[in-house]
């Protein structure tokens, strides 16, 4: 599917992930573009952008951005014993058909994609079960990787709360965990086994001789060019007897020849070995086994014997361009000599005697792909005048490393001849002919419409595939959310725990002191009004707060206390006292010792308001007005 045929397909969002990966090294082209379309818009809501291009242009102003971009893509959903059935059948099953292939061997494990660690140490308590601490520490290497640096610093530490390991047995907690106030660490004597490193499935070479492969819920991100990719290097890094380990979302359907199921249902599987026969060689000369080196050998002797005896004229072209082989054919066909050999193809004269021939080699080289020049006319050094069928042909080992290119020409002259002569002496066989065609015509109908119809099933299953990794990473997104909302619930509910705390441990002071006291602001707003000036005046805190301070209608002159407040709210003093006649809530008349101080702001540089101590003094009544 090209860029312009592709739905998904648009050119700004292409542009910010090309500036992405030119930028800062990380290649999100390979993604599924409708996840990553709405985590990328995700983050253009933060900010405020509304266009792609908008957001390239804010990532370029702002830097630090591509952090939280970052941190909105690759989501790192992960705990101990996820999903607990496929680790079951892995310890049951799996393990102890590694150790038992690997003797005393050292055993290579690979957890690609393990985010903040949990899944590696998972598989390191279930290597230790089945080995012995001891023998784990010699025999067992567990190689954790990750693209995301974050996730792999919290790895490194190996340092979890207790609600990260409740998933884990019991048992296994005592036994593999340290616990230091209301954390838990991985035993240390264990962890050294463990290696954490930053790894790019898309862009960076695949660890190798690996004997157990655990990627879960990784691929499912990635569209089917860029899976394609990965398990071909999943493959190259597996031992020949290797297993590999996906999630509940990865089936591998169409990956037959690379991976062949072991259980499907908890996606175990297990490489299919290649093996080319230069390897075999090597692995026999190195095992010592002359007599099948010397059969291989004169195996290869043999096919090389007969591509130089084939029929039909053959060439073969490496990547450069340059004619590596040609056969016995092709050099009397063609008028090749052996000094024509390790040669360009544009120096030799089939090149331009045969049209096109030098175009389709070159398309053939950029595209993989077969292409045929039919009835193509070739004079000989006699002179006489051959019709050709030129294929040019893509060269691939082991079907997947492309090598060259392979030119086939097939004389058809005399079949051409004898085809002329019977269309000429015959229209009967022509009548006969035509209905053989129609027929065959029909025959190629059914078959395409047979072919039709597999390739809608094959069709309907990848887009079920497709839909169930889409909700997977969905449900993932949800299971991200809900963390985040539970930290900033707790969080929230921390602090809500102090300020009660404050609050109370305030009240209480207020209410030990012997006078009423009362806050005002700038604007000369009630901000507190304790119970003892609620028993002294009969005004309640929820009628004075608010309020302005003057305004209040209480048995104290308020008024005389304008100029002190002013006064201590504008920094000219820092305690005043006056003592002024009042009546209490009771009708009594009372002398009122009334002291006011500034309230500073926090790092006292500047005045917030003024704290009025109030005060009924012993012995001094005063006849109510």
């Amino acid at each position: 599917m090209t860029p312009l045929t592709n739905p998904d397909y648009a050119p700004e969002l292409e542009a910010l992930l090309t500036y992405i990966k030119r930028s800062r090294g990380f290649d999100f082209t390979g993604y599924k573009r409708t996840s990553l379309t709405r985590r990328i818009q995700r983050r253009m809501q933060v900010v405020g952008t509304e266009t792609y291009t908008d957001y390239l242009d804010y990532l370029e102003v702002h830097p630090d951005e591509f952090g939280h971009l970052f941190d909105a893509i690759l989501i790192n959903v992960t705990n101990f014993f996820r999903d607990s059935i496929p680790w079951e059948y892995l310890s049951s099953e799996i393990i102890p058909q590694i150790i038992a292939a690997k003797k005393d061997d050292t055993i290579r494990i690979w957890d690609a994609g393990c985010a903040s660690g949990e899944e590696a140490f998972t598989i390191a308590i279930l290597m230790a079960e089945a080995l012995g601490p001891e023998k784990f520490r010699d025999r067992v290497k567990i190689y954790a990787s990750d693209v995301d640096e974050g996730a792999l610093l919290q790895a490194r530490s190996a340092n979890y709360t207790l609600r990260d390991v409740a998933t884990v047995p019991p048992d296994y907690v005592d036994k593999y965990f340290e616990q230091f106030e209301q954390r838990l660490t991985f035993r240390k004597d264990l962890r050294r086994t463990i290696i954490f490193g930053r790894h790019d499935l898309i862009q960076d070479a695949p660890i190798s001789r690996v004997d157990l492969l655990i990627c879960r819920n990784v691929l499912m991100y990635f569209n089917a060019d860029t899976q394609s990719k990965i398990l071909a290097k999943f493959h190259f890094a597996l031992n020949e007897t290797g297993y590999l380990m996906l999630g509940k979302a990865e089936m591998l359907f169409t990956h037959a020849a690379l991976f062949q199921p072991v259980d499907l249902r908890r996606r175990i599987f297990q490489k299919v070995p290649r093996v080319a026969l230069r390897d075999r060689l090597l692995m026999m000369s190195q095992a010592g086994d002359e007599d099948a080196v010397n059969n291989l050998s004169r195996h290869v002797r043999y096919r090389e014997a007969a591509f130089d005896a084939s029929p039909v004229a053959q060439i073969v072209i490496d990547l450069n361009a340059i004619v590596v082989l040609a056969n016995e054919r092709a050099r009397a066909l063609l008028g090749i000599s052996k000094l024509d050999l390790s040669r360009p193809l544009h120096e030799l004269d089939v090149s331009y005697r045969i049209p096109d021939l030098r175009q389709r080699v070159e398309e053939v080289q950029t595209e993989h792909r077969p292409s045929v020049l039919k009835e193509a006319e070739w004079t000989t050094s006699s002179g006489d005048i051959r019709t050709l069928e030129v294929q040019v042909l893509p060269l691939f080992e082991n079907g997947s490393s492309f090598l060259g290119v392979t030119v086939t020409f097939t004389d058809l002259t005399r079949y051409k001849r004898l085809q002329e002569e019977i269309e000429h002496s015959n229209q009967e066989l022509e009548t006969a002919y035509e209905e053989l065609q129609s027929t065959n015509e029909e025959l190629e109908t059914t078959n395409e419409e047979l072919q039709s119809t597999v390739e809608e099933l094959e069709t309907t299953n990848e887009e079920l595939q497709s839909t169930n990794e889409e909700l997977e990473t969905m449900n993932e997104e949800l299971q991200s959310a809900n963390e985040e909302l539970q930290t900033m619930n707790d969080e929230l509910r921390r602090r809500t725990d102090e300020m009660n705390q404050i609050n109370a441990f305030l009240e209480s002071i207020l209410t030990s002191m012997r006078g009423a006291v009362v806050v005002v602001d700038q604007d000369l707003a009630v901000q507190v009004w304790s119970q003892k000036a609620d028993d002294l005046w009969g005004l309640r805190a929820n009628e004075a707060q608010g309020r302005n301070f003057l305004n209040l209608d209480i048995g104290l002159p308020v008024e005389q206390l304008k100029g002190i407040i002013r006064s201590c709210l504008a920094g000219e003093s820092e305690y005043t006292t006056i003592s002024l006649a009042a009546t209490n809530r009771r009708g009594r008349g009372i002398h009122c010792k009334v002291t006011c101080t500034p309230l500073y702001n926090s790092n006292r540089d500047g005045r917030r308001g003024a704290i009025l101590l109030m005060e009924e003094l012993e012995g001094s009544e005063s006849p109510a007005k």
